[in-house]
């Protein structure tokens, strides 16, 4: 005998539905307000499923992104003394491309709502110096010297996070963040890749 379907959010433990709960207890408490345990019983699932998908409360936000930047710093990585702004960028277009909306892009377009704005600025540094000093070091393995290596990867670093940023605030789904992407890039060319 089969268990009658009962209304409500289903017991599956998905990414998804954990996301969907968290921002919406965001939304409705704020973000410090808000628990693991509020997630999870939102979501109707235990706390050890929450733990299958994300490590932190932080990491609802951040997992989908969190996973493009490690392929994109294994690939910078990769590029060894062959690396130049074009490969570099490629790369960061990589990890934007087919970009969607998502609770990140839903908490910077909200962050006050929800009450993200320190814990945004927070997030989005470790990220941001994570990146910067992946790009770095593909500049100095390309020949580049210490300090402009250090500044090319800050600024491809910041033009990466800036126009996630703009993009979400626009309303994510008005338009590619790659366009958005390639306009912040073109801002930093006269520091040239040399």
């Amino acid at each position: 005998m089969t268990a009658p379907n009962r209304a409500g959010r289903p017991r599956a433990s998905s990414r998804e539905t954990l996301a969907e709960a968290a921002c919406e207890l965001f939304f409705e408490r704020g973000y410090d307000a808000t628990s693991i345990a509020d997630i999870t019983q939102r979501a109707g699932v235990s706390r050890s499923s929450f733990f299958n998908y994300f490590a932190s409360k932080s990491d609802v936000l951040w997992s989908g992104l969190d996973a493009r930047i490690t392929e994109g710093t294994d690939a910078l990585a990769a590029l060894g003394k062959d690396g130049d702004a074009e490969a570099v960028r490629a790369i960061l277009r990589g990890i934007v491309h087919d970009f969607a909306p998502d609770p990140l892009a839903l908490a910077l377009r909200n962050r006050s709502a929800m009450g993200l704005d320190e814990e945004l600025v927070r997030d989005t540094g470790v990220r941001q110096v994570r990146l910067a000093s992946a790009i770095s070091d593909a500049a100095k393995a390309a020949g580049m010297g210490a300090i402009h290596a250090d500044i090319v990867g800050a600024a491809h670093a910041a033009a990466l996070f800036s126009s996630l940023r703009a993009w979400a605030e626009q309303g994510a789904g008005s338009g590619a963040l790659e366009s958005t992407l390639d306009g912040a890039l073109r801002g930093i060319d006269e520091l040239g890749w040399k």
